[in-house]
């Protein structure tokens, strides 16, 4: 059962997030039926969403939110990418086809944040690979806070899609395949070695090889 701590914060939590990324005309709605929520109510919305499983709140509160669960590896995923600040897996109810979360790989009050920087980089190469592999007219991002962790969520546009658009439940057979499409490590093209096998200082100077990838 949660204290009534946990539930006065789990709740300003929720609120941020459809104050950050629901539309205007749905936002009231969405934080009365937060707000109304008692403490049964609230930890069955959690579960029902993935947010935690049975076992995961003690006194001190929720355990291992599910996107720590996510970047440990304790919960399933279908990461696509990661750096050292954050990691990119794949929306498993997704807007539309390669929609993708890129999550902070810390919480925000955590002493050690990693830079800005370093999330927005993987965002961006994750939008490269999407455009590369699937031609959306166009790549969107919504950036908010759930649970701690800062979140961008990367849409491609096909037609009209944006971030209030209808969710779908992707199959694990889709997620497979998206993940086999948008993980794949690009090879380096190897550069050929010149016939001669003597080679002046001048000459050797000029090569290029690529570096080994571990």
């Amino acid at each position: 059962m949660l204290t009534q701590e946990q539930i006065k914060e789990i709740k300003k939590q929720l609120i941020f997030q459809v104050e950050s990324s629901f539309p205007d005309d749905k936002k009231e709605s969405a934080k009365k039926q937060i707000e109304s929520m008692d403490s049964e109510q609230l930890e069955a919305f959690l579960k029902q969403n993935n947010l935690i499983k049975s076992g995961e709140i003690s006194q001190q509160g929720i355990q291992k939110c599910i996107f720590c669960s996510i970047i440990s590896g304790d919960a399933k995923s279908y990461k696509i990418d990661e750096n050292e600040s954050a990691v990119a897996v794949l929306e498993i109810n997704p807007i539309s086809k390669g929609h993708v979360l890129i999550i902070f790989r810390n919480h925000l009050n955590d002493e050690k944040i990693a830079s800005e920087k370093a999330l927005n980089s993987l965002a961006e190469n994750v939008s490269k690979k999407i455009k590369k592999e699937f031609k959306p007219k166009k790549i969107e991002f919504s950036q908010s806070e759930l649970f701690g962790h800062k979140i961008i969520n990367v849409l491609p546009v096909y037609e009209n899609e944006n971030f209030s658009s209808e969710r779908r439940k992707a199959s694990e057979d889709e997620l497979d395949e998206l993940q086999k499409i948008l993980g794949k490590k690009h090879k380096l093209k190897t550069i050929k070695k010149p016939k001669s096998t003597k080679v002046g200082k001048k000459e050797s100077e000029k090569l290029w090889l690529p570096k080994r990838i571990p």
